[in-house]
């Protein structure tokens, strides 16, 4: 996805140049850095130290999923681009160089703000056009990034799903969901919301080495128990697996016990996948972190992003079977509300959770091939 709906009006507000309409689309990547309207500020804190934030007015903010790519969903939300969890596998890295920044520290340190989001979805949700289908959150870069502690967007945008009964779902890596927890539970008295959260490394440290600047695995697996807790079914997506660093039967096994114990109502193991600027970024950490494993994933991957299918499959397999004995899915919240479980006991749930899959940087499991976004 080009993130068309970051196109801003010649005045920097959405005004008469917005046109309300969540099927438009448009050139202009070089619109973002190149108009007045985009206000940069560098904020130098503590809580900020090295990011710089570049708030725009975007034209439109709900985007139509390109034909070509096959996820079980039409439509996304993306209130930031770049991402401070700086995730070196990150599928979306190359989306940085369609404004002349880099896919490497840019993409984690410079963050892209559409500031006007919650304002402009309510306009898109009353639009006449607008049929109501389910909004994917979390897809690309995730909403609940550090950005967000600053910016607090996605109440407003929660509290606009919920006016209108619209159906949505998030994936996210990112503990600051639990500061919306009770939105969320009130947005799924009146439409399906679908949670999960995204944990495929329970080795503490290989996810600080990997995924710098998010939440370690264990608190993101207390979100999932959180929400669970409250009667919000979360699953999660157990992605990216990453071949010879947390492959192996004891380290699935561990994972998938501890996704168990949060009371996730389904996991979805989902590979490693390499893409452009991904590729380059993984490949240089892990030649500098793990070189005796340069040659093993040349041997895996060639010049493929995706491993191999019988690889996919052996991993999905595997995670089934762990799912089984670990009886995942089976603990059904006691104040279970009106959010549809994808799933049934002990499954992986591929279908459910692909469609997050995009926003783990990976691939589903072989019998779930996707085109991501």
């Amino acid at each position: 996805m080009r993130w068309d709906s970051l196109r801003l009006t010649g005045n920097g507000s959405t005004g008469n140049g917005s046109t309300g309409d969540p099927t438009s689309a448009g050139g202009g990547q070089q619109e973002l850095f190149s108009r007045a309207a985009t206000v940069t500020r560098t904020f130098d804190t503590p809580g900020f130290r090295g990011m710089t934030f570049h708030e725009i007015h975007a034209r439109s903010l709900i985007s139509k999923v390109p034909e070509a790519s096959r996820v079980p969903f039409r439509w996304t939300i993306n209130p930031y681009r770049g991402c401070s969890h700086a995730c070196v596998y990150c599928f979306a890295r190359n989306t940085h160089t369609y404004l002349d920044l880099d896919y490497g520290h840019d993409f984690d340190s410079q963050i892209v703000v559409k500031v006007n989001a919650p304002d402009l979805l309510r306009k898109e949700l009353t639009a006449a056009r607008w049929a109501g289908e389910h909004i994917a959150m979390g897809t690309n870069v995730d909403c609940y990034q550090r950005a967000e502690g600053k910016y607090q967007l996605m109440p407003g945008i929660i509290t606009a799903l919920t006016e209108a009964a619209n159906p949505f779902s998030i994936l996210t890596k990112g503990t600051l969901v639990l500061r919306d927890l009770d939105l969320l539970a009130q947005a799924a008295d009146v439409t399906d919301v679908g949670m999960n959260v995204s944990v495929g490394i329970v080795d503490k440290s290989l996810s600080r080495s990997i995924e710098p600047g998010a939440p370690g695995p264990e608190r993101r697996l207390a979100v999932c128990a959180a929400l669970s807790e409250r009667g919000l079914r979360c699953g999660v997506l157990m992605g990216p697996v990453i071949p010879f660093l947390s492959d192996s039967p004891e380290q699935l096994e561990a994972a998938v016990r501890k996704i168990a114990s949060a009371g996730a109502v389904h996991v979805s193991p989902i590979v490693l996948h390499l893409r452009t600027g991904a590729s380059d970024w993984f490949l240089g950490w892990l030649s500098r972190e793990h070189p005796e494993l340069i040659e093993a994933y040349r041997g895996l991957y060639g010049n493929r992003a995706y491993a191999p299918a019988s690889y996919q499959r052996k991993i999905s397999e595997q995670v089934a079977a762990l799912a089984r004995k670990y009886c995942v899915g089976q603990a059904t919240p006691a104040a279970a509300r009106r959010v549809p479980a994808a799933t049934t006991s002990g499954s992986t749930a591929a279908g459910s959770a692909a469609s997050h899959s995009a926003a783990a940087g990976s691939t589903p499991p072989a019998d779930v091939q996707l085109s991501l976004i």
